[in-house]
């Protein structure tokens, strides 16, 4: 189907967004058995379906569906503070074992500082060499030498490991080279983590990237000096042409830059967050008629692996039933044909047209410190876009039942004291977000509209 084609067949009201993860197959696989143990051939028995990247540096053999620690359920403490439900974790760890995913990703600061820890008491049941660890230099708020080697040493404690199979500078792009300059090579910490790697505690090299193409044409130049062994991009059908330039960079640049250098990369944000986990009726039922027995989120992992040069892709796990679905779409991969990827295209472009804030619940702008939910309007904002539930005149169809059903859902789904109105603009959000979302005129915006519905002035 061609894409003029699609966008015709699919006009659709107001909604959209969504589809997951990423995925691709290659080689040989790393097997496990049922207990994570090695078999006697040194790899495992259990997971001969999954697809296996081999990392052409090493010859590590990484799964290509990675977990993603980043959204591990929470539950209330003993004291009424948010805690990670390690319970769950340590299951979803023994699925995701189970089924061969190999490669976990945190960092110091993901889920209040907890993820962490919460990954070392799961994975430390399994013996070490079963799999790869990935976190994170995640000094944004503190770039001093002793505080960040501090954060480097204390990462070993909670994660229970003498070595990093993965290690990167989190989320650098936003000022190039200037802003890298000063948070890494001015205090000397380029020089200590290069001797890490030389010492073996670290294994791998590498960086996260959000930023404009400028400042990615900076960092990459630095792999002459530096010989990044990975480099970790935000990747997905929607972000491949559509990134919100320029501050961001498409998909596609960033990933033919890096495959030129036969840098090997590792995805994150397959799904935006979720916001490619649920499209509008239209686009799910061509997407279903196409693949009857697969999931609509399934199409997106596959146009992520359907790319060589993915060593892995992250996706944040939050229950069994994702999980499995996600192991299901590994298992077997089947990359996406040319004409498929042109299809998706077709979606993407559909998906552009909605007046969506381009937020993946990433939580780097929380706590906000006045209180506001910034997440929580997004993400309700964002499901009446994809539902067709915004109010956009007062002469149109079911004013009265759009207008009760935005205003009930918002406060319900918001407290007031949290809600986009409280905003004082004081910017402190701006420069966590990786999306580089301005959030603060987001949040004007959408306060205006809530005001204009609730003084009926539309």
């Amino acid at each position: 189907m061609k894409r003029r084609d699609f966008l015709k067949d699919a006009a659709i009201g107001a909604g959209a967004l969504a589809l997951a993860g990423c995925s691709s197959g290659t080689v040989r696989e790393r097997k496990t058995d049922g207990a994570g143990s090695d078999a006697e051939d040194g790899t495992a028995a259990n997971s001969s379906q999954m697809e296996i990247r081999t990392n052409p540096g090493n010859g590590d053999r990484v799964s290509l569906l990675g977990f993603g620690c980043m959204r591990w359920p929470m539950i209330k403490g003993p004291l009424g503070t948010d805690v990670i439900d390690q319970e769950t974790v340590n299951a979803l760890v023994d699925q995701a074992m189970a089924g061969g995913v190999n490669y976990y990703d945190t960092s110091p600061v993901y889920l209040q500082g907890q993820s962490e820890a919460a990954a070392g008491i799961a994975l430390s049941r399994y013996p070490r060499d079963s799999y790869y660890l990935a976190t994170k230099l995640s000094n944004f708020s503190n770039h001093g030498r002793a505080a960040s080697i501090r954060m480097y040493q204390n990462s070993f404690k909670a994660l229970r490991t003498d070595y990093f199979d993965y290690y990167l500078l989190h989320s650098i792009g936003r000022g190039g080279y200037k802003a890298f300059k000063e948070r890494y090579e001015d205090n000397g910490l380029m020089d200590f983590v290069l001797a890490e790697r030389k010492a073996g505690r670290i294994r791998n090299l590498g960086f996260s990237f959000h930023g404009a193409k400028s400042d990615f044409d900076e960092l990459i130049a630095l792999h002459e000096k530096y010989h990044w062994d990975f480099v970790q991009i935000e990747m997905n059908y929607l972000d491949w042409r559509h990134a919100k330039e320029p501050r961001n960079t498409n998909a596609e640049y960033l990933y033919n830059e890096l495959e030129k250098r036969g840098i090997p990369m590792v995805i994150m944000e397959p799904l935006l967050g979720g916001r490619l986990a649920k499209l509008p009726d239209a686009a799910t039922e061509k997407l279903l008629q196409r693949e009857p027995g697969s999931s609509v989120a399934s199409w997106a992992f596959r146009f992520v692996g359907s790319y060589p040069g993915v060593l892995c892709c992250l996706s944040g796990m939050t229950n069994a039933e994702v999980l499995g679905e996600n192991l299901k779409t590994f298992s077997g991969f089947k990359p996406l044909t040319e004409e498929e990827k042109e299809f998706l295209m077709g979606v993407a472009d559909l998906l552009d047209s909605f007046p969506t804030v381009p937020c993946t619940a990433c939580q780097y702008c929380m706590p906000c410190p006045y209180g506001i939910d910034i997440p929580g309007i997004f993400r309700h904002y964002n499901e009446m876009v994809r539902t067709g539930s915004m109010v956009t005149t007062a002469n149109q169809d079911d004013y009265r039942r759009l207008r009760r059903k935005y205003l009930v859902s918002y406060d319900r789904a918001i407290e007031s004291v949290r809600q986009a109105d409280h905003c004082i603009h004081c910017r402190q959000c701006m420069s966590h977000c990786p999306q580089s979302i301005r959030i603060p005129a987001e949040l004007s915006r959408i306060a205006k509209y809530v005001e204009n519905l609730r003084k009926g002035s539309f």
